[in-house]
């Protein structure tokens, strides 16, 4: 499968985004008076083009979000100086010498 570039997969998101407003009015008008067995199909089918569609933007954006996952480095561990421990005491003994 070919690499898309992440504007090209964000430009086809903008245009998805762009297509969803211009469909949804139909769906809604056809709604308010579904007096005809043909107004509920088209009703059907904008909707499931709308279901579509969002599921496809979605997609594409989840892609889009793991390139750039990928691309962020993971921040190293920062170099923390190491501290000798101080004395160690075992009944009346001293194990290790005290600073």
């Amino acid at each position: 499968m070919p690499q898309l570039r992440p504007t090209t997969v964000l430009m086809s998101a903008m245009l998805a985004t762009a297509i969803v407003p211009a469909v949804a009015p139909h769906a809604l008008a056809q709604v308010i008076i579904p007096t005809n067995r043909n107004v509920l199909v088209q009703q059907n089918e904008l909707l499931q083009l709308q279901n579509r569609m969002l599921r496809q933007q979605f997609q594409q954006q989840q892609q889009l979000n793991r390139e750039l996952d990928r691309q962020i480095v993971p921040q190293s561990r920062p170099q923390v100086p190491v501290v000798k421990p101080g004395c160690q005491v075992l009944g009346n003994a001293i194990l290790t010498s005290c600073r």
